[in-house]
């Protein structure tokens, strides 16, 4: 049913006014789901393609993980990237890391919801406030923070507040 409304299908880049909100990069928390829901990421292979993901993100990129969660069906994050930071192809890239984990990279039919959500955190209240929401509606195997609990030893690299 045609509305009249034309939609907008390629969003671009960062938007202008994070750079002249921040001062460094900022620090988003990110979600995105499987298509329907389906519990496509309950396997260990899939944690294990994070973390490396992750490690080599920091490691080659200097994009910091901080806190996340993998349930069965999607994933919670917080990350900080560089002032050239795409958070749109890195996002893709991950999911592409987590389906070929999964054994799905060539599946025929659709892993992902389109997109993703998410949200500059401005306070560290808002760190908390997202935290605390994301640990009281898991039911996930993986409730993790990289920075402390796999190896990133990098003092710059921890994140626990915005």
């Amino acid at each position: 049913m045609a509305t009249g409304f034309l939609v907008k299908q390629d969003f671009g880049g960062r938007p202008p006014r994070l750079g002249r909100l921040f001062d460094t990069s900022p620090l988003y928390f990110v979600t995105f789901c499987t298509h329907l829901w389906k519990p496509y990421l309950a396997h260990d292979e899939v944690h294990a393609a994070f973390v490396a993901y992750a490690e080599r993100a920091q490691r080659e990129f200097n994009i910091a993980i901080g806190r996340y969660v993998i349930m069965p069906d999607h994933v919670h994050l917080f990350v900080r990237g560089s002032q050239g930071f795409r958070l749109g192809a890195w996002v893709g890239h991950l999911k592409q890391a987590l389906a070929k984990a999964a054994g799905l990279s060539r599946a025929k039919t659709q892993l992902w919801e389109e997109g993703f959500f998410d949200h500059v955190l401005r306070s560290n209240e808002s760190y908390s406030q997202k935290w605390n929401y994301v640990r009281e509606n898991s039911d996930s195997r993986w409730t993790c923070e990289i920075s402390r609990g796999l190896g990133v030893s990098r003092r710059d690299s921890y994140i626990d507040r915005a």
